[in-house]
């Protein structure tokens, strides 16, 4: 089974990255090959809007979103770990998102969705944000899991899992979570178990 893996932190050993390890740790575990990207460390440059990918479904932009579209096409499941910023997720995760502006035109327009493959597809997501939900939850979680949804079904994801951990600021804070890290190595597990 091929997993990626999406660290859409700016922060080296930051709490998006200690979740996304636990994950990938327990996928690993269970015989998975899996391929980790920290997006802040790729050259991918934003989406260009400029209709390239309309008629083949293939981006024209020459840069490190190439071979992650190529990974795409075939992987079984995706997993993506981002800081909330501003109501969203990071410039680093849109900019993956966004670039799959690409898919969306083969998908929608030309009809030819990325083919669920032996496992089928599925997608695991973990959100951290310093702020603190209240009883209704927060509107930051809710955009960026609506974001995130967008781009899974574009590259037919069409299941995914949200782990959601409010009130987590400071460097390192995850670890002093009761539950979190467990929760994400648990979710891995689960994530290429099924």
């Amino acid at each position: 089974m091929k997993v990626l893996a999406f660290n859409g932190s700016p922060r080296r050993g930051g709490n998006s990255q200690l979740l996304l390890d636990e994950a990938v740790r327990a996928a690993r575990e269970r015989g998975a090959d899996v391929k980790v990207y920290a997006l802040n460390a790729m050259n991918i440059r934003p989406c260009q809007n400029c209709g390239g990918c309309e008629k083949t479904g293939l981006c024209i932009v020459k840069d490190e979103m190439l071979v992650v579209h190529e990974e795409l096409r075939s992987a079984d499941r995706i997993i993506i770990a981002s800081p909330i910023f501003f109501f969203s997720v990071s410039a680093q995760t849109k900019i993956l998102i966004d670039r799959a502006q690409a898919f969306w035109n083969e998908k929608y327009i030309l009809k030819k969705p990325v083919p669920p493959g032996p496992h089928g597809r599925k997608g695991l997501l973990f959100l951290v944000g310093g702020m603190k939900k209240d009883d209704k939850g927060s509107v930051g979680y809710l955009c960026a899991e609506t974001t995130t949804r967008a781009f899974f079904r574009t590259v037919n994801v069409q299941e995914h899992s949200t782990l959601e951990y409010d009130n987590v600021d400071e460097r390192g804070a995850i670890t002093k979570h009761p539950t979190a890290l467990r929760e994400a190595y648990e979710a891995g597990k689960k994530l290429v178990s099924e």
